[in-house]
Formats: structure tokens, sequence, C-alpha cells
């Protein structure tokens, strides 16, 4: 169950991730200074982190951790 929970909160970091990268980074740079310099939001890490998190997603669903 705590699994479950951990995992759609890691979930909804990669999709906001993905939504600042691809739809408008301004804000981010704009309201972070200091911190997106040393963190840049990238496209490619973007989609790495998306692929990995739904490869995590599915092994967990195979074990019948994930309610659906």
């Amino acid at each position: 169950m705590i699994e479950a929970i951990i995992y759609y909160l890691i979930l909804l970091d990669v999709i906001i991730y993905n939504l600042l990268a691809w739809l408008d980074g301004k804000w981010y740079k704009k309201n972070f200074r200091l911190f997106s310099r040393q963190f840049p939001l990238t496209k490619g890490f973007g989609i790495y982190y998306f692929v990995l998190v739904l490869w995590i997603g599915l092994a967990l669903w195979r074990l019948n951790v994930l309610p659906w």
C-alpha cells in the first residue's frame, strides 16, 4: 500500500516536471533563478525520467502492488 502511494507521488512529480520542461520554462527560470542555473529543465531528462517511472510502475503492477 505505501509503495503505491509513493509511486503515485513520484508519477505526479514526473508529470509536473515534464509540463514545466515542455510548456513554459520561463516561469521556472524567473521564480527559481539560482536553482535553475544549477538544475536546468531539459526535455531529454524529462523523457528519460518519464520512461523510468513507467517502467517501475509496470514492475509494481506486475507484482500486484498497484491497485490500478
